[in-house]
């Protein structure tokens, strides 16, 4: 099998040596301060910190690197203005979040490229990102005038039952770096639509769109301190983080990113009991059987694999393919692979696979394939010897004849690896799909309507995708179990995260 790959640059070659401030002028919504309590600002010891595009190692800004005193004021802010926010009208808090999807969709193409320049996902996938993100705002206009309670018939003469919705109060969202527009939308959406003010800390990789949308969130008409946005370095991002989870003003904690990092926040927030939406580490299976439709599954797979270069949480990692069908699934993915993954600076034409987002991503990649080939893995592509390209690019990558005991299954690869391992019957792929103490996603392709029903109920996971490969949408519930998280974002279920039921009983004697 010859993989033909190219590494695509936009106007010069990967930068081996200094870092270089890039043109502004495609990034108009580009901002170097952070928003805090209503003001643009810079932390108060003028420290800043830089963002780097990962493609071509070029500065696109620095940003203010606030600490923990910055975080209090942004909290304290966000209390005052939930006083008044709280009580906005549903209709007027619809309102503002309609003006402000149409802003997103106005802006969408300099969201984008931005988004590119930071995260260096390739910019049909940094629209699609907008695109998707924007969905839940649209969607969460909607859902702020669909907060209902409920009356009871209880068996008590002369008493009515009534619960109602109220919000819970500030809210404290961090996100992560590999859907930096999607993720915090996801959670600002829900938050507003609520009646939560909130404070958003986006991941030190990527700031750049996090305050662009908080930007764009003030032209929609958003009451000052309803939304502060705090970037701080790596760092730094510990010490602001605490303050958020330790604070007594903050009642919703909303995180989105590692396992390993979610039980720490859970810990931190203990001592002030809040509420907590915990999205954290995938592993997720992806199983064909022998009925299943190769081309749509192939298909499938490409799309779930290789999007963002497997940098996303419900990414498939575990590709589990029946005997009967194992061989030609393979051959199959590997021709696709071949043909249609073109590697490079995700703003250059033609480019579908950008680079991995910082060295510490490419170090683990690199060091779970390793571990995995010396474990028996074959590596069909790149063949062991080629030549690693340069920067933080890491080629698309075909294992063979894996077992559940390898590397590569066990731990959450996030990157383009697709690792394939050989099943014979229908419950040694639900043993091995289930044998992980993750559980946000998976995935079946099948012809057998009965089986698809039989296996979906059967997997461990929040979300299953039953012949299709994207499963992502903002009218759907989005969450794991198991070590995978808490809660649910999306549709009508984030409204339990943001929202208190509070039971007020009248006696009508």
């Amino acid at each position: 099998m010859a993989l033909q790959l190219s590494y695509r640059l936009l106007g010069r070659q990967l930068s081996t040596g200094q870092a270089t401030r890039v043109g502004r002028r495609r990034l108009s919504l580009l901002r170097e301060r952070a928003l805090v309590a209503g003001q643009w600002t810079v932390a108060a010891d003028g420290a800043t910190f830089d963002v780097i595009n990962p493609a071509t190692d070029d500065v696109i800004a620095s940003v203010p690197d606030l600490g923990e005193a910055d975080a209090a004021r942004a909290v304290a802010a966000a209390a005052e203005a939930q006083r008044s926010w709280g009580q906005t009208a549903p209709r007027r808090r619809s309102q503002l979040l309609q003006a402000y999807f149409r802003l997103l969709e106005e802006h969408g193409e300099q969201l984008a490229a931005l988004l590119t320049a930071e995260q260096g996902k390739p910019l049909a996938e940094a629209r699609a990102e907008v695109a998707y993100g924007a969905g839940y705002i649209e969607w969460f206009a909607g859902e702020a005038r669909r907060i209902h309670g409920e009356v009871v018939d209880g068996a008590a003469p002369h008493k009515e039952t009534l619960m109602i919705r109220q919000p819970a109060g500030v809210a404290a969202l961090i996100t992560p770096w590999n859907f930096p527009i999607a993720m915090l939308l996801r959670k600002l959406g829900a938050a507003l639509a609520c009646g939560c003010a909130a404070v958003a800390k986006p991941a030190e990789d990527t700031p750049l769109s996090a305050l662009a949308l908080a930007a764009l969130a003030e032209r929609a008409g958003l009451p000052p301190g309803v939304l502060s946005v705090l970037t701080a370095s790596r760092a730094r991002t510990p010490e602001v983080g605490a303050a958020l989870c330790r604070d007594p003003r903050v009642a919703v904690l909303s995180f989105t990113g590692s396992t390993a990092v979610g039980k720490l926040l859970y810990a931190q927030c203990a001592s002030t009991v809040k509420k907590l939406s915990l999205e954290l580490g995938g592993n997720s299976p992806f199983i064909v059987f022998d009925s299943a439709d190769l081309e749509k599954a192939v298909a499938g797979c490409m799309a779930s694999k290789f999007r963002n270069s497997g940098q996303t949480c419900i990414s498939t990692n575990r590709i589990l393919v029946q005997a009967g069908v194992y061989d030609r699934f393979v051959a199959a993915l590997g021709s696709v692979m071949a043909s249609r993954l073109t590697a490079g600076d995700g703003a250059a034409d033609g480019v579908n696979l950008g680079p991995l987002v910082n060295n510490a991503q490419l170090e683990k990649v690199s060091g779970l394939v390793s571990e995995s080939v010396r474990q028996g893995a074959r590596q069909v592509w790149p063949r062991p010897g080629s030549a690693a390209p340069e920067g933080r690019f890491y080629p698309p990558t075909l294992l063979t004849e894996v077992t559940p005991d390898m590397a590569c299954f066990r731990e959450e690869v996030f990157g383009p690896v697709a690792a394939c391992a050989r099943f014979e019957t229908e419950e040694e792929a639900l043993a091995i799909a289930n044998s992980s103490d993750m559980g946000l996603a998976g995935y079946i392709f099948t012809e057998n309507i009965a089986q698809a029903w039989r296996v979906s109920r059967a997997l461990e996971c929040g979300m299953v995708g039953v012949n299709e490969g994207l499963i992502s949408q903002p009218e759907a519930a989005f969450g794991g179990v198991k070590l995978s998280g808490l809660g649910r974002e999306g549709g009508h279920y984030s409204v339990e995260d943001y929202t208190e039921v509070k039971y007020i009983c009248f006696g009508t004697k």
